[in-house]
């Protein structure tokens, strides 16, 4: 029986899906088996879709990038002042940080398991990390910051050092970076 576009889409949903949740959860290290495993498909079926674990680790990052800027309130939807966003930003870091199975930013948690700048989950990783930071560094601008480049890279560390404590449960954010935050927007003179 012929295999429709249908069924590849399906099965390609299926393992980013599990890509997504078990890289996540337990790093990438996983081996393709497990993946299969957990997406319901045959390795096989993998590699007919993707060229290597390698891809579907990319693949899946890419997936989860736009949700993950919208879960910060950093879509354009976002009709907040420049202060107030870069705020709510990290107050969503807060939010989130309490949940279930909360393990970090998985952009961060990527690219410091994979130490491999070259990696394509790495070169998705870091275009994540690199929209963040210009996103703030937009809002920084808008704000009037002093130097909206080095606030917005200022930010960008308080986020990654605060998700990655949180997510090794080494640390509680409630309140911690939005002070920190709202500091550093002080220290610049943005409004």
């Amino acid at each position: 029986m012929a295999t429709t576009s249908t069924d590849k889409a399906s099965t390609r949903d299926r393992l980013l899906d599990a890509a997504m949740e078990l890289f996540y959860r337990d790093g990438v290290s996983i081996g393709v088996e497990a993946l299969c495993r957990a997406a319901g498909v045959s390795k096989r079926s993998m590699y007919q879709l993707f060229d290597s674990k390698d891809e579907v680790l990319a693949k899946s990052l890419e997936r989860r990038a736009p949700e993950y800027g919208r879960r910060l309130g950093l879509g354009p939807e976002n009709a907040r002042p420049p202060r107030e966003r870069i705020l709510y930003v990290f107050e969503q870091l807060e939010q989130v940080s309490t949940e279930d199975g909360y393990h970090g930013c998985p952009f961060l948690s990527a690219l410091v398991e994979l130490k491999d700048p070259e990696h394509p989950a790495s070169v998705v990783a870091l275009r994540a990390k690199s929209a963040l930071i210009e996103a703030f560094r937009v809002e920084a601008e808008r704000g009037g910051a002093r130097d909206p480049e080095l606030l917005a890279r200022q930010l960008a560390l308080v986020f990654d050092g605060a998700s990655a404590r949180a997510g090794a449960r080494a640390e509680t954010l409630e309140g911690l970076t939005t002070s920190a935050a709202t500091a550093l927007l002080d220290a610049s003179g943005m409004k």
